[in-house]
């Protein structure tokens, strides 16, 4: 029975590691897979199958709600051309190569996924450090190493999102294991990107400005996320480092050119468009008659006992109750038209950009939707139908004690399948959770370990490696990426390893 629940799953991975499949076809064959074996081997009626299939439409709306608006507010400031903006300040701190890979490569990465994610980051910075002298080899590996910690609270809190959808738990029992996982991963992140861009010596020279931006960000991260502020948790603290990395930029500026004076009113203006959206947040988040009034319209059904021929039950109760106007996809929303408004009155915008928004976004949105709402759809069937409690057991006979170390490597594993640690959280994240209960070890930080490995495993997904080798002169050389990529991000994953064997130890 272990096989045969273990076959959706082995599915994905096949046809999309060994045919290169998308996640759209890769996670209907697996949602097909699951149904069938659902309904012919563990017993699943009619019923079952329709109680499974109704909260699954309210879990992947729950998710997809965030990452349609994400993606949304990134194409407003894209087009807009603040991002560009950013891109072009930033060569004005410093000549440093191992400064400017920190900055750009690192923190500026980071930022990208705070506010956009989906291959955005390696998308747009792999140029942008081509273009100022760094091989293209090394132009695409640092950024992808550079924004790999800030996955789970960046474009804007969607994997984690998942995660506390697809495992029933809040913020308040998730965010702190994760965000402390992810804030150690990011110092590792940070200091391989100074040995990505000048071996062993630039890493000695630069450990101490490593340090302080790692602590920054990892720190602010932390803060924010812990703090109910988790949606925009990469972003705040990608932005502490942006704070943090300009007095340092000073102190290692090189040999500076004359590259025009910085345009601070441009500047000013690209920035209006995420001011808004942490004032919008935090007015709802921290002011209780805004929260209390937005949070009155909810999306909510009641749902009946159910149980499969075999004997397995899940009870009766609630499916994901989604709270619409103050929901993080809300929340983007309306920062996306207030960004809009703002760029627009500044004249930032030429004919048929509101179009080409729209347009762009639909157009990058409609795959990854398709895919995540199969994978979603296969993930709650499964565990409908006792298909998670037969692996989670499975996993807990066969690995034991082993099990928190081998967490990170699971939620990795789930990443790199589907190019996603949103999809990784959605399919793994429930087997962690009963795999942990079954063993006796602290949900929350084996959870953490997930979505930790999930986040590292992320970048070196295929499609990650083929966008950045497109966009960073490396095409048809993405093997030279990847083994690259491989020696960096599988020792970040040992360390998230590491910790999850001592953490989950300790809080056992």
């Amino acid at each position: 029975m272990f096989l045969l629940a273990f076959t959706p799953i082995a599915i994905i991975l096949v046809l999309m590691v060994g045919f290169r499949w998308s996640a759209a076809r890769a996670g209907a064959a697996g949602y097909l897979s699951a149904l069938i074996i659902a309904a012919a081997f563990f017993g699943a009626g009619a019923q079952l199958l329709a109680v499974s299939h109704t909260k699954a439409l309210l879990l992947a709306f729950d998710v997809l709600f965030v990452i349609w608006t994400a993606l949304l507010l990134f194409r407003v400031t894209d087009e807009a051309g603040a991002i560009k903006v950013f891109a072009q300040a930033l060569p004005h701190l410093t000549t440093d190569k191992g400064m400017q890979a920190l900055i750009i490569g690192w923190v500026f990465a980071s930022f990208m996924q705070g506010v956009g994610g989906f291959g955005v980051p390696i998308a747009v910075i792999a140029p942008i450090m081509g273009g100022i002298g760094f091989a293209p080899l090394a132009a695409v590996v640092i950024p992808s190493i550079g924004h790999s910690w800030s996955v789970t609270f960046g474009s804007l809190g969607s994997s984690f999102n998942a995660m506390m959808a697809a495992t029933g738990l809040d913020w308040p029992v998730l965010a702190s294991p994760s965000a402390l996982f992810l804030g150690i991963a990011g110092i590792g992140a940070g200091l391989m990107v100074t040995h990505a861009a000048g071996g062993w010596r630039a890493t000695r020279r630069l450990l101490i400005p490593t340090l302080i931006l790692g602590l920054a960000m990892g720190g602010a991260q932390y803060l924010a996320a812990t703090s109910g502020l988790w949606n925009i948790g990469a972003f705040l603290g990608s932005l502490a480092g942006l704070l943090a990395a300009y007095p340092l930029a000073r102190h290692f500026r090189g040999e500076m050119k004359d590259d025009g004076e910085l345009d601070l009113r441009s500047l000013g203006i690209a920035i209006s468009g995420y001011a808004v959206l942490i004032a919008i947040t935090l007015g709802i988040q921290l002011i209780p008659e805004v929260r209390s009034t937005l949070g009155r319209v909810r999306l909510s059904l009641d749902f009946p006992a159910v149980e499969t021929s075999l004997g397995y039950a899940t009870s009766a109760g609630h499916g994901r109750d989604i709270p619409l106007f103050s929901h993080a996809g809300a929340i983007l929303l309306y920062s996306s038209i207030l960004a809009y408004l703002i760029y627009k009155r500044a004249g930032w915008y030429t004919e048929g950009a509101g179009r080409r928004i729209v347009s762009g976004t639909v157009r990058r949105v409609m795959s990854s939707s398709v895919g995540i709402a199969s994978m979603v759809s296969m993930a709650v069937v499964m565990q409908h139908a006792g298909m998670t409690e037969t692996l989670a057991r499975g996993l807990a006979e066969g690995v034991g004690a082993a099990f928190p170390a081998v967490s990170p490597w699971i939620g990795a594993l789930g990443a790199f399948m589907t190019g996603s640690n949103t999809n990784s959280n959605v399919v793994f994240a429930a087997l962690q959770q009963r795999t942990a209960e079954l063993l006796g070890y602290s949900v929350a930080y084996i959870l953490a370990a997930q979505t930790s490995g999930g986040a590292l495993g992320s970048v070196i997904a295929p499609t990650k490696i083929v966008v950045g080798a497109s966009t960073g002169g490396m095409a048809g050389r993405e093997g030279e990426v990847m083994r690259k990529m491989l020696v960096y991000m599988g020792l970040l994953i040992a360390l998230m390893s590491a910790m999850a064997a001592i953490g989950a130890r300790i809080m056992k």
